[in-house]
């Protein structure tokens, strides 16, 4: 039988562990994709600037990104969309963690693994 003094502190350990579950798939290629998509214009070759809307989705995703699991499925769903991608795309792409001040997860490359990610 449960102590009526321990109920309370039961109630909080479920709600804890809930909310970390839900936490634990922060990071999909949905959230990816939307996060980055102010970032498509210049990636395309459309723009010379790139919008402070594809930084702050950048530094978003990267602050979603907590565990390795995170930042593997993060790589896979660039990973998904690089078979489309130009060199000239590709490289673009990969300078934008430098032009938005964030440390890359990984390097955007043809041949990345994401298996490596940490």
């Amino acid at each position: 039988m449960l102590n009526k003094q321990l109920f309370p502190l039961f109630l909080i350990c479920i709600a804890v562990a809930t909310i970390a579950a839900e936490d634990a798939t922060v990071v999909t290629c949905s959230t990816v994709y939307s996060s980055l998509e102010p970032c498509l214009g210049y990636v395309l070759g459309g723009g010379l600037n790139v919008p402070s809307e594809c930084c702050s989705g950048i530094k978003s995703l990267h602050r979603a990104a907590r565990t390795t699991a995170d930042r593997q499925r993060f790589c896979r769903c660039l990973k998904n969309v690089r078979s489309n991608a130009t060199d000239t795309r590709i490289s673009r792409a990969s300078k934008l963690t430098g032009i938005c001040k964030v440390n890359a997860f990984f390097k955007i490359r043809p041949d990345f693994d994401c298996s490596k990610v940490k």
